[in-house]
């Protein structure tokens, strides 16, 4: 049980130091790239008249849940693997090897799919008033 105290206590001490070094940038450039893809996506969903994506998905069935699971999963993929590449890199500058492969998914987990989850939903339910409040023209 010490041990795995000790692993605990090592890897909550090695991800919030991960915040201050090397790198620091990535915790402004993930979640910026998993807001702009919550924004194509909430916007997307505001024009095809979709419940916004947390209502969508408790709402729906399991087949649904799983298709909306894979659609944000596919959504921030290149995020994620940026994220990942990056805390490689990180692992290599400070510990000299990649020696935590599970700080880096919680890392880049944190950082990219959190955020774009939980901004898809706001935003587009701020496109839908903007939708309803300025509704586009026909283009001829």
């Amino acid at each position: 049980m010490d041990g795995f105290v000790e692993y605990l206590h090592r890897f909550f001490s090695d991800l919030v130091a991960r915040s201050d070094g090397p790198m620091t940038f990535r915790f402004y450039l993930q979640p910026t790239m998993a807001f702009i893809a919550a924004l194509h996506d909430g916007i997307k969903d505001a024009k095809l008249g979709r419940d916004p994506y947390w209502v969508h998905f408790i709402r729906s069935d399991r087949q649904g849940r799983i298709k909306s699971w894979h659609e944000s999963v596919t959504a921030v993929t290149r995020v994620l693997l940026l994220g990942v590449v990056m805390d490689v890199i990180y692992q290599f500058r400070v510990f000299g090897a990649f020696d935590y492969p599970l700080e880096t998914f919680v890392i880049a987990v944190v950082l990219a799919f959190v955020p774009y989850i939980l901004l898809r939903g706001p935003v587009a339910r701020i496109a839908r008033r903007r939708l309803r409040k300025h509704p586009q023209e026909p283009q001829p």
